[in-house]
């Protein structure tokens, strides 16, 4: 969340910030907020004085006891339980408004970056680089849908899937299993020169993914486990971001780099009826996630460098691509500044969004209470966090089916790929 002290120190800049998100009921909520906390404060300090108050007679009561002056010890104790009582009451309503300002202030979303692009909806976010390996024309066989050639060579069976789990979710089959996690494989070799290899559970608690910014806003989209208080994860994200959760980080420490696999399980609840063949959307996917704890100053380094990455594994797979930088309209509502990585698939003829790279500033961080100390300094400070898809399979795989695909049918298998697929270089018709 954003610091509740910039409501006291910049209101303008935090108004002028969000103005820039395209949505007027978020100044409502802010004004709320000032409310709130005015009124937080306000009793606080009467709760305080109070607080003195009822201490300080506390003594004199003590001395006058000690002076065998009974009576009017008693009268100060009269006074101490009546401040005492009314203390209680302020005790109550602050925990009342400040349990209230708490919730507005989770659902406030954060400040976009000064250079992120202004737009009202993803139709302006600007290309910033590319497209990149966009031959001039493609190929009549190479503009069948994914979906048509993943299941005339039998490594798609959807239909099975639906049976043993309903709609939405998927089943690669033989070759298609295989190279499903050979991508998976293949992102984590990729990125291991840098960042730690992290197995983090798929089950997590409501602090959590409250943690990331997913609740409350996305609690409709998310899978939750009601009997236990858990939530299945929609990104490795999530755990990632609360492995130093609550903790202070030396400097030294920084950045501190993570890399993860996981299933990735998300209701999609506000998508019915979109792209709901092949592998372009499902309840559940694999997915490898890069993230950094850093410094505020290295944190833009550290997005370019994400951004960097995950391009490069769409290059090495000989797939056409381009980057948007997202505008502030389309923005998460955690995110200071984002970048997508789409793929063009000729069979569905479209752009598909195959990685997402975001910086959150100090956003996810504060909700987390994750905190490094400087070299040779008092205090601490919030920390920044980073975080990117290093591969997404579904879509990356649609893409290979479809931009590999060979006039008889095949595909061909991505060179960087090989070694993963037990020899296979194409995955051919069952014979």
């Amino acid at each position: 969340m954003i610091d509740v002290r910039l409501l006291r120190t910049n209101l303008d800049g935090v108004r002028s910030a969000l103005a820039r998100r395209g949505k007027p009921d978020l100044l409502v909520q802010v004004d709320e907020a000032v409310a709130l906390d005015t009124r937080l404060r306000e009793i606080s300090l009467e709760r305080d004085t109070l607080r003195a108050e009822v201490n300080d007679l506390s003594k004199q009561v003590g001395a006058l006891r000690r002076d065998k002056k009974n009576d009017e010890a008693e009268a100060l104790m009269e006074r101490s339980r009546a401040g005492g009582d009314r203390e209680r009451v302020l005790q109550s309503e602050i925990d009342t408004v400040q349990d209230a300002l708490q919730q507005i202030m989770l659902r406030i979303p954060n400040l976009p970056h000064p250079d992120a692009p202004d737009g009202a909806g993803d139709h302006e976010n600007p290309i910033v680089k590319g497209p990149i390996n966009l031959p001039a024309t493609f190929g009549e066989h190479q503009r069948v849908p994914h979906w048509e050639t993943a299941t005339a060579l039998g490594i798609l069976d959807n239909e099975r899937a639906t049976k043993i789990a309903g709609a939405m979710f998927t089943m690669q089959r033989g070759l298609g299993a295989t190279l499903a996690r050979a991508l998976c494989q293949f992102a984590l070799d990729q990125n291991a020169d840098a960042f730690e290899e992290i197995r983090p559970p798929s089950f997590v608690t409501t602090a959590t993914l409250t943690a990331t910014g997913h609740l409350p806003k996305f609690a409709d989209d998310a899978y939750a486990i009601e009997r236990d208080d858990l939530w299945a994860i929609p990104t490795a994200e999530v755990p990632l971001t609360s492995l130093h959760a609550g903790e202070v980080l030396d400097e030294a420490e920084l950045p501190v780099r993570l890399m993860a696999y996981s299933p990735c399980y998300r209701r999609e609840a506000g998508s019915a009826g979109r792209d709901t063949r092949g592998m372009l959307r499902a309840h559940e996917f694999d997915k490898v996630e890069i993230l950094a704890i850093a410094r505020p100053e290295d944190a833009p380094e550290l997005l370019t460098e994400l951004v960097g990455r995950a391009e490069a594994l769409m290059a090495a797979l000989e797939l056409p691509y381009r980057i948007i930088e997202i505008c502030t309209g389309d923005m998460g509502g955690s995110h200071h500044r984002s970048f997508d990585i789409e793929v063009y698939a000729p069979g569905c003829d479209a752009w598909l969004e195959v990685s997402s790279v975001s910086w959150f500033s100090d956003y996810q961080a504060r909700r987390a209470d994750i905190r490094f100390k400087r070299t040779g300094q008092k205090g601490t400070e919030i920390a920044n966090t980073l975080n990117g898809s290093a591969l997404a399979v579904p879509r990356v795989w649609a893409a290979i089916c479809e931009n590999h695909r060979q006039p008889d049918g095949s595909v061909r298998i991505p060179d960087v790929l090989l070694p993963y697929m037990r020899g296979a270089t194409h995955i051919t018709p069952k014979a």
